[in-house]
């Protein structure tokens, strides 16, 4: 048995077509009903005419094309409007009548094509359907017809709204879509550049190093163990970031934290890089994004360390304040070389962009004593 909660989602999926058809089947027996007779709209001064054969296809033309006024928008309108003409120049003014701009605002709101066409038709075919109903010595005046005109042109004018409406809301969630898009593949590829290019210039640091360690077979073992050690962090740290791409992972996606900056600085080390390490104060229990960017200002600074100044000395410094992380990476650049793998600058961009979401600093300066330093300012924890 079907639950009741059920009921709205079953209606929903049924084709507009059948959740159209209440509506007209209910207008179609309400105009027969013997209290609600001759109890429609009334243009002009037309006699009132008891029901008859004609009156059937009157009721019949202005009442069941509602159920296809969102499929058909274009013939329920014709349809609708022949009913209506007939219905007033017979004479029966019934209740159907109230179907014409039910008809007008859907078809404003649901005609694709020839929306123009059809407005010009009716309102030419509107003219004669007036001199029709204006009886000489009748006490409707002209500016009645041209009332009941523009209460037509309102509800065509509601439905032109309504269309334009959902048209924006649709332009809407497209540019949101859009811009989702946009970011979360901004998001990755910041991601893919920050552990790829850490991991895999450690790897070519530690492989050129091997070449002239083929006399030395202890250190010729640890710097190529090394090297497999670093591949290995670098396809589980990859396995972590295509989990953002499969929409059946169910678990969180792994983000460094400064908590893992010792390990960072260690690996470093043993590519080869002389690393000194400083850490002052605590980080807040509340740092949360703050760690995470302070951890990728320091990978990237000292991936571009191991690039363009290996074997140089390096300074990493760390200092935890109540209310921001501050880093500062720097080389003296004695170690710098030419052939060092080259760079495309979407690190030292990309770390900008994120240090900046946050509301913090970042600088990026080459000394003239040669190296580079790296500075940033991140904000942590609750605001007092």
């Amino acid at each position: 048995m079907i639950g009741l909660h059920r009921v709205p989602d079953l209606w929903r999926r049924c084709d507009v077509t059948v959740r159209d058809s209440p509506l007209a089947l209910l207008l179609a027996v309400a105009s027969f009903l013997p209290g609600l007779q001759s109890a429609g709209t009334q243009v002009g001064d037309m006699p009132l005419r008891p029901y008859d054969a004609l009156a059937v296809v009157a009721v019949a033309l202005q009442s069941l094309p509602l159920a296809v006024r969102r499929r058909w928008p274009a013939v329920c309108l014709i349809l609708v409007s022949l009913g209506f003409a007939l219905d007033q120049l017979r004479g029966y003014h019934a209740l159907a009548g109230t179907g014409l701009p039910i008809a007008l605002m859907s078809a404003g709101a649901h005609l694709e094509r020839h929306r123009r066409v059809i407005v010009v038709l009716l309102s030419v075919a509107y003219v004669p359907l007036a001199v029709a109903l204006d009886r000489p010595g009748g006490p409707e005046r002209p500016e009645g017809f041209v009332l009941f005109y523009l209460a037509l042109v309102l509800a065509w004018g509601m439905g032109a709204w309504l269309r334009s409406t959902r048209a924006a809301e649709a332009e809407l969630r497209r540019h949101v879509a859009e811009a989702t898009r946009t970011a979360e593949r901004t998001r990755i590829a910041r991601e893919l550049h920050d552990v790829v290019t850490h991991h895999v210039t450690a790897m070519v640091v530690q492989s050129e190093a091997a070449r002239y360690l083929t006399a030395v077979p202890d250190r010729l073992d640890e710097t190529l163990s090394a090297v497999t050690d670093t591949g290995r962090r670098a396809i589980a740290d990859l396995r972590h970031l295509l989990d953002l791409l499969n929409p059946g992972h169910d678990t969180d996606v792994r983000t460094p934290s400064v908590g893992e900056l010792h390990t960072l600085v260690e690996q470093t080390r043993q590519a080869g890089q002389p690393v000194e390490f400083t850490e002052e104060g605590r980080p807040a229990e509340s740092a949360g994004s703050a760690e995470f960017v302070t951890y990728r200002v320091v990978q990237e600074a000292l991936t571009n360390a191991l690039k363009y100044a290996h074997g140089s000395r390096t300074v990493v410094r760390v200092r935890y304040g109540r209310k921001e992380i501050s880093v500062e990476v720097s080389t003296d650049g004695s170690g710098a070389r030419r052939d060092s793998p080259g760079g495309s600058g979407r690190g030292l961009a990309g770390l900008r962009e994120r240090v900046d979401a946050l509301g913090g600093e970042f600088s990026a300066d080459r000394p003239t004593g040669g190296g580079f330093v790296v500075r940033a300012r991140v904000p942590a924890g609750s605001p007092s």
